[in-house]
C-alpha cells in the first residue's frame, strides 16, 4: 500500500546510516518492527503481579520431556 509521509530528511538519513540500511523504506520498515516489538514488551510487563504461579512447577522437568 503506497503511503506518502513527511519525514525529516536529516532524521531518516541518520537512521539509515546508523542502521546500515540501503533505502528509506528499509529504515521505516525496521523502525515500525522495533516499535511494535517494544509495545508488545510493554504489554507483557503489565502482566507482572497479575499471574499466579504454581510453586511446585518444575521447569527443568518440563525441558527433559522435549
Amino acid at each position: 500500500m503506497p503511503t506518502n509521509l513527511a519525514i525529516d530528511d536529516n532524521l531518516i538519513e541518520s537512521a539509515r546510516v546508523i542502521g546500515k540500511h540501503r533505502t528509506k523504506k528499509a529504515v521505516v520498515t525496521e523502525a515500525l518492527i522495533e516499535y511494535i516489538e517494544r509495545r508488545k514488551q510493554i504489554d507483557v510487563l503489565e502482566l507482572f503481579g497479575k499471574i499466579e504461579y504454581d510453586p511446585d512447577y518444575n521447569y527443568k522437568e518440563q525441558r527433559m520431556k522435549i
